[in-house]
């Protein structure tokens, strides 16, 4: 299976994007397709061995839209000088337009030339060509509504399409009549109709755009954060170089005041960087000869060289883009019920419209009437507000999100996070830092302390447990060189194994010694050193203990304050962790944590993640993303605390990449949000369809309360303004 996203072109409301998804989706070869309206494009999963992009290019023209080639930026269209003046031409004829047909009717001053009593066929002619003008203006809205509508797969455009040249050969069918002495039908001409149906369309789609490019701001951000160009060096020459000329293994400079091209290692150099784009922390990093800088960070106050390490699509900010828009294409539960209702709401307005244009007929025998009801019917229809409740809230909330250092893999954890009343915390690496140093060495043995830390860093240098980053400081910090390690091997959840100098050397938890049948007579000493809060290493040397090593950890800042948070939320916070039940407790205590469950493998934290649920449990999973795969995997929502460069490696539904447990609250509360924002988006869209459409009918015209083609074409375009503005209060949260 292979995944594809393309740029579409040509789709203008929800009910062209489902259209488009159901035949996409009804394709042989085609996995499973999702349509995104508000970033115009569609993620495809299809099999290799049928179709390639060609073929899918064919497919999205056979439904009646354009492919525009695989997706490989956010194109942000800024309106153009001519459009803007385009618009602004037509408003003014929009305003001369109604001047002259209808000034007479509310006792304006009138010219004589347009005056219909006066000079009837010059208001005609002048009707008459104005609105030509509009339905050259309104050209693309008409063929892209007869075109789907050939394709089955009707939208807006075919509504509003079908309205307004019913109304413009009506009126030439009556200006006809004018023509050969009917004079009384000329006031039963609708050529403004047609032209102000398609002058408040183009209002609406010109706003709907501005609105648009501002849910996607937070992207535009990332995509335009890395600089046009670079300095590398070339045999100690330095040269300027745009981005795509940089290769792996360049040597870029980088001044104070520049961004970081791509993503690297410092090889010389010293600076303080500004990557808040990424982690959302504000206060500058440190960063020296070893460290990794990423694209796009800014340097605030040195000089550095840097190796190009991942470049172009690699990048951390590129892939950061692609989760994102992946994110927004992906269709959140709520999402479906508007996508149902859309798919069949233009084929029901036009059955409606047609019920009603011959209920009309028969019991008025009013064929204007009739035709005006027809058409009123047609415009009033918004399915736009409709299709846009969702996606669009779902657009500003990854946006938000994401300059908030939350990375979501698929929009449906914005709808379901919510949910969550139980948060499992993993210890090490999540609530605290890893950060461990060691704090106390009990030594069993005849061997000086600083040959024990040496075989003991030496077989941790090669680990990646977090733990073992404490060893290898201490062996940096005494300048004790490492030894050659031979037979190294992980064991899950008890520790590690190895050889040096032919010794057996086992270094872990008290587990270890359970596996290898070792007799452990020190667990007063290690009870002693687990009140304390220390983590426990036992040191075995050829089937002896030999040492008892006490390691520390720092926990997280405003870690207190979260799991405080949660609690006055009712949720319930646990702590699961393969440290000693006496350390995680002290730990546990000191944050605010009552449950605690220890001494657990990390299989078995995917089983307790399976028990909370079957306990009825929505269940958030908080972990390092290392030991706590199966977990996260399991959990309803699987949340990993990581650096930005491990974004493309991370397989977990969410990401922080600010070093702060405060972005759970964070999402929980936009996701809260988020759900608040889109019910009542498809609330008043449903609303104004089932008010509008019965006045539109003119079920309310016993009372006196009734509307006409132009009046309702205002409606339509107001209705999906109101779903914009209601969806862009998001952008407010903080």
């Amino acid at each position: 299976m292979k995944k594809i996203i393309l740029s579409i072109d040509g789709m203008t409301c929800s009910a062209c994007s489902n259209g488009l998804e159901k035949y996409l989706n009804k394709q042989n070869g085609i996995y499973n397709a999702s349509v995104n309206l508000v970033m115009a494009n569609a993620t495809i999963d299809y099999d290799e061995k049928i179709l390639n992009q060609e073929k899918l290019d064919e497919f999205v023209k056979k439904a009646g839209f354009k492919s525009l080639g695989e997706f490989k930026e956010i194109k942000f269209k800024k309106k153009s000088k001519n459009e803007k003046i385009k618009f602004i031409i037509f408003t003014i004829l929009a305003i001369i337009l109604m001047y002259i047909s209808m000034g007479h009717m509310i006792n304006l001053p009138t010219i004589s030339l347009f005056d219909p009593h006066i000079n009837p066929i010059g208001y005609m002619v002048t009707l008459l060509l104005l609105t030509i003008a509009f339905l050259y203006y309104g050209f693309d809205i008409i063929k892209n509504g007869y075109k789907n509508l050939i394709h089955k797969t009707p939208n807006m455009d075919t509504l509003v399409g079908i309205g307004v040249i019913t109304s413009f050969l009506y009126s030439l069918y009556n200006m006809y009549l004018v023509l050969v002495g009917e004079s009384h039908q000329i006031m039963n001409l609708y050529f403004e109709s047609s032209a102000i149906i398609i002058y408040f369309v183009k209002l609406g789609r010109y706003i709907d755009g501005i609105s648009k490019d501002k849910t996607k701001e937070a992207i535009q951000k990332l995509v335009t954060i890395t600089p046009n160009k670079a300095i590398i060096k070339v045999d100690g020459v330095e040269k300027q170089v745009t981005l795509d000329e940089i290769k792996k293994g360049n040597i870029v400079v980088s001044r104070a005041g520049e961004k970081i091209a791509v993503d690297g290692e410092i090889i010389a150099g010293k600076a303080h960087f500004d990557e808040s784009f990424i982690t959302g922390e504000s206060k500058p990093v440190t960063k020296e000869v070893g460290n990794k800088v990423l694209a796009g960070s800014l340097n605030y106050d040195g000089y550095v060289e840097y190796k190009a390490e991942r470049i172009g699509k690699e990048s951390t900010v590129s892939e950061i883009v692609r989760l994102v828009v992946e994110a927004s294409n992906t269709k959140a539960p709520i999402a479906k019920i508007a996508d149902k209702v859309s798919g069949i709401f233009v084929p029901a307005v036009i059955a409606i419209a047609i019920v009603s244009f011959i209920a009309y007929l028969i019991i008025t025998k009013n064929l204007s009437e009739s035709l005006t009801t027809f058409v009123t019917i047609l415009v009033v229809a918004c399915p736009c507000s409709l299709g846009l409740a969702t996606p669009l809230a779902i657009v500003v909330s990854e946006g938000l999100c994401a300059s908030n250092g939350i990375l979501i893999k698929k929009s449906e954890i914005l709808e379901n996070a919510q949910k969550t009343n139980s948060i499992v915390f993993d210890k090490t690496g999540t609530l605290t830092y890893g950060k461990l140093k060691i704090s106390k060495i009990i030594n069993y043995s005849e061997m000086e302390e600083k040959d024990i830390m040496q075989l003991v860093g030496s077989v941790e240098a090669k680990s990646t447990h977090p733990i073992g980053k404490a060893f290898t400081d201490y062996l940096e910090e005494n300048k004790i060189p490492l030894l050659e390690v031979n037979e190294f091997e992980n064991v899950a959840g008890h520790g590690i194994s190895a050889k040096i100098n032919n010794a057996k050397i086992l270094i872990g938890n008290a587990k270890i010694l359970e596996k290898e049948q070792i007799e452990n007579s020190h667990l007063e000493d290690e009870k002693k050193l687990s009140e304390q809060g220390n983590s426990i290493v036992y040191v075995v040397r050829n089937d002896k203990i030999i040492a008892l090593i006490g390691v520390n950890d720092v926990i997280r800042d405003n870690v207190k304050e979260v799991i405080s948070s949660l609690n006055k939320d009712n949720i319930e916070t646990i702590m699961l962790t393969g440290d000693n039940k006496e350390t995680a407790e002290k730990i546990a205590q000191e944050i605010g944590i009552t449950n605690v469950i220890a001494n657990v493998l990390p299989t078995e934290k995917a089983n307790t993640i399976k028990e909370l649920k079957r306990n009825n449990k929505f269940v958030m999973m908080c972990g390092d993303g290392i030991n706590d795969s199966p977990a996260l995997a399991n959990a309803d929502i699987g949340v990993s605390v990581k650096s930005g460069t491990d974004i493309a490696m991370d397989s977990s539904d969410v990401i922080l990449t600010k070093n702060d447990l405060h972005s759970v609250v964070k999402l929980i509360n936009i996701s809260k949000k988020t759900l608040r924002i889109i019910k009542e988006n498809l609330f008043w869209a449903f609303f104004y369809n089932c008010l509008m459409i019965p006045i539109a009918i003119g079920v309310l015209k016993p009372v006196g309360i009734s509307i006409n083609p132009m009046l309702a074409s205002l409606a339509m375009v107001l209705s999906s303004i109101t779903v914009i503005l209601n969806t862009l209060r998001l952008k407010k949260f903080t």
